[in-house]
């Protein structure tokens, strides 16, 4: 019997929400099962699938390849091998939160997310009543869980702002609000294409359907979010324009379409017919994210771009494109719609029209040098000096 490579399990978070991970040695059976699974995807970014970190799907992986190979399974916290040791009591106050968080009308995903790491905090703590926890416990917490498990300081911020909405909500503890500290944020430039790489990514994706969707994020700097939720009475074909509802923060928007879209989207409305959503599935319900994801991909592999590129991809050089255009700021924040314009501010620093215009110092000195002494041997810098 040939011999299977192991599987590592690992957990982290991934677009925003925790996952499992399985890395392996590549192997066509194994890939065969977890094809089959419900849920299991492929990551580029993480070189390796996933699937949503949970006690059920956990068992599922251990009972689909328990006599297949072997499952490392040092990486994962024992407290997520067995089920959460919540009290009933305890069941009912997070069910409660749960509630409190759709009665502020936060997003699902957000709502999820914070009702998780509340619960996995509770239960972290479950030996000690809620009354007595307090900032080391917090602390504690942080250490054992987020640092083994690897998360990222933006999920270590997020955890921070559910128990911030936690101890208001149920304010029944020990812990200080003015001391919960997130840290600070990590401050990375978006990555950009160029417009050359943008047009041979469009021109790559032969599928119609396809290069309607990247045409439309790119040349109205959409969310993917909002990709997926566009409905047709959206579109003003005799304005020119597209109404974005319901982006992030519940805000309203609206952006213009670019002349040279409009005959691309006709030819994809009459090809392909989509009854209530820009893009549809194959009964006709919303396109998902990971589709997008995935097609994507393809498009860069064939246009020979070796970066990670994703639909937010598509979004930051939209932005940057138009600074560069000479935009005024202000307007690219309204057409991005962003709340503060400080997280508009970021592409300022990706703009490459200005950082061409700087002169290096380097090369101004080499320049002096030459008009200072025509008449010497020349200067170079790759000659000797």
């Amino acid at each position: 019997m040939i011999k299977l490579p192991e599987i590592f399990l690992e957990q982290k978070v991934h677009r925003r929400k925790p996952q499992l991970l399985l890395k392996f040695e590549y192997n066509d059976t194994l890939i065969g099962l977890l094809r089959k699974t419900e849920g299991a995807l492929w990551s580029s970014t993480l070189k390796s699938w996933y699937i949503p970190d949970s006690k059920e799907n956990l068992d599922i992986i251990l009972n689909t390849f328990k006599d297949i190979t072997a499952i490392n399974t040092n990486k994962i916290s024992k407290k997520v091998i067995f089920k959460r040791n919540l009290t009933e009591d305890q069941k009912k106050l997070l069910n409660n939160f749960f509630l409190y968080l759709r009665g502020k009308r936060y997003s699902e995903s957000t709502i999820q997310t914070y009702t998780f790491f509340v619960a996995d905090f509770v239960n972290f703590h479950t030996e000690t009543p809620l009354t007595e926890l307090s900032n080391r416990d917090v602390e504690l917490f942080i250490e054992k869980v987020f640092l083994e498990r690897k998360y990222s300081v933006s999920t270590q911020r997020q955890f921070i702002s559910a128990l911030k909405i936690f101890i208001v909500f149920h304010p029944h503890t020990k812990i200080n609000n003015l001391i919960l500290e997130r840290p600070k944020k990590n401050r990375k430039l978006p990555n950009v294409l160029s417009q050359e790489e943008v047009l041979s990514i469009i021109s790559a994706t032969q599928n119609l359907k396809h290069r309607a969707i990247i045409a439309l994020i790119y040349s109205c700097g959409l969310r993917i979010s909002e990709l997926i939720n566009l409905k047709l009475v959206d579109f003003h074909i005799e304005r020119k324009q597209l109404i974005v509802k319901n982006g992030k923060g519940r805000k309203d928007r609206y952006v213009s379409l670019a002349d040279s879209f409009i005959p691309l989207l006709s030819n994809y409305y009459h090809s392909y017919k989509p009854v209530t959503y820009f893009v549809e599935g194959q009964k006709k319900g919303k396109y998902t994210a990971e589709s997008v994801r995935q097609f994507l991909r393809k498009s860069c592999a064939k246009a020979q771009i070796k970066r990670t590129v994703t639909p937010h991809t598509l979004r930051h050089s939209y932005a940057t494109h138009l600074l560069e255009n000479g935009v005024d700021i202000r307007y690219i924040q309204s057409l991005l719609g962003h709340a503060k314009p400080e997280t508009t501010m970021i592409y300022t620093h990706v703009k490459r029209k200005d950082l061409m215009e700087i002169q290096n110092p380097l090369d101004v000195a080499l320049r002096k040098i030459k008009r200072m002494d025509n008449e010497k041997e020349k200067f170079l810098l790759s000659g000797r000096i």
